[in-house]
């Protein structure tokens, strides 16, 4: 069960999480003529398509039994008759959601220097009537804060890695599409800097590492993610402030890497047992159109963690989706990270893509103190963590 009016909190040794704002990207440009086709667990993807002679854009997914193509009516209509063939869906192009609203080391370590956002995570104590641009604000944590986990920030632009504030610890990891390698527009540079940088981000030793997506509604970069983790052996993460219309393929896929009970039936237990047990921790935004995010993909994917967005003063964000697949509110209006430009850059945005990132590092943290743990038992975690029934406007 989702609980929606969850808001995060400090506790004692763990950096808590306040109500945060979620930001989902909305799917709402779709490829023309392109579509995702999902085929029967019995069928073999490589056989199918050399059967049918369709030129796949996408066919390599260990994620998914399916494939991407462009398709004529005719091919569409085919293909939707078959018997081979469980679903076809339009594929959609990701977008960001967010919007710019303004341009030695001890074991427990403190800054002063800090947004709001993650400040108010680490407080009981409601900040309202603060100013929420300022940079003043105190943020204590332990200095493990992170280290050795790795952060996937799936996004249309992810970070530019090579900032002061990420320390050596981000990389760009895959680009899908045929797109250069950097963000060219700043919104996954601010989403990495809330989740991992020094000064503004949670999990401050967390590593990072870029995952562009622009099409096949990112579900190569969740694939590549899936592969990446599994080699790899560390305690991973995935961070997803993008969304879209729903789409069946796009929560397979994110249930393809998180807890394989509470994913939604249908492709996935077609999958191979490695993919649903793989552990990944997956935090998605809800989505920033002021609507029930059940209409929200992958928000709506059951094993993610729904994360909507919250003001200074402990309501929801005006823009911020609802619902019951929203596991937890977090800080998501006015927040303050880094920016593309320079080292030094830095821009205030709202968004529930501002809130998920604050979730992300709290679950970062997490595993640096505690040790890892299974998705489903991870968003209790993070839930337990919440303080429940101090945001105002929480909508059903």
């Amino acid at each position: 069960m989702r609980f929606a009016s969850t808001f995060l909190t400090a506790l004692s040794l763990l950096v808590p999480v306040l109500a945060a704002p979620s930001s989902g990207v909305p799917v709402d440009a779709l490829n023309a003529g392109k579509y995702i086709v999902t085929l029967k667990s019995s069928v073999s993807v490589p056989s199918f398509l050399s059967s049918s002679k369709i030129v796949a854009t996408h066919s390599h997914w260990g994620i998914l039994n399916a494939f991407a193509a462009v398709l004529d009516p005719i091919t569409l209509s085919l293909l939707n008759a078959s018997p081979d063939v469980e679903s076809v869906v339009e594929d959609g192009t990701m977008r960001i959601s967010g919007f710019v609203s303004q341009s030695v080391e001890t074991t427990f370590a403190k800054r002063t220097d800090a947004p709001w956002g993650i400040s108010r995570i680490d407080h009981r104590a409601s900040l309202a009537g603060q100013d929420a641009t300022a940079l003043d604000f105190k943020f204590n944590y332990e200095s493990v804060a992170g280290q050795g986990v790795d952060v996937y920030i799936i996004d249309v632009n992810p970070f530019l890695q090579i900032l002061v504030q990420f320390g050596g610890r981000a990389r760009w990891g895959a680009t899908f599409g045929a797109y250069p390698d950097m963000d060219d527009n700043g919104h996954g540079t601010h989403c990495a800097g809330t989740a991992a940088s020094a000064q503004f981000g949670v999990a401050k030793k967390a590593n990072l590492i870029a995952v562009k997506v622009l099409s096949s509604t990112g579900i190569s970069g969740m694939d590549w993610v899936l592969s990446q983790a599994s080699q790899s052996g560390r305690a991973s993460v995935a961070s997803m402030s993008l969304g879209g219309d729903s789409s069946q393929p796009v929560d397979d896929a994110v249930a393809a890497v998180g807890p394989p009970h509470l994913a939604k039936r249908s492709l996935l237990f077609t999958l191979d047992p490695q993919l649903t047990d793989a552990g990944v921790h997956v935090v998605v935004a809800a989505g920033n159109s002021d609507q029930d995010a059940n209409d929200i993909s992958p928000a709506r994917a059951p094993s993610a963690i729904t994360v909507g967005a919250s003001t200074i003063d402990d309501a929801r964000a005006f823009f911020s989706n609802y619902g019951s697949v929203v596991d937890i509110f977090a800080p998501g209006q006015n927040i303050t990270s880094t920016w593309i430009g320079s080292d030094t850059a830095t821009q205030m945005l709202q968004g529930t893509s501002m809130a998920a990132p604050h979730i992300t590092g709290l679950v970062a943290y997490t595993i640096s103190l505690f040790g890892n743990s299974p998705p489903e038992i991870m968003s209790k975690i993070v839930q337990d963590l919440g303080l429940h029934g101090v945001l105002s406007d929480i909508r059903e």
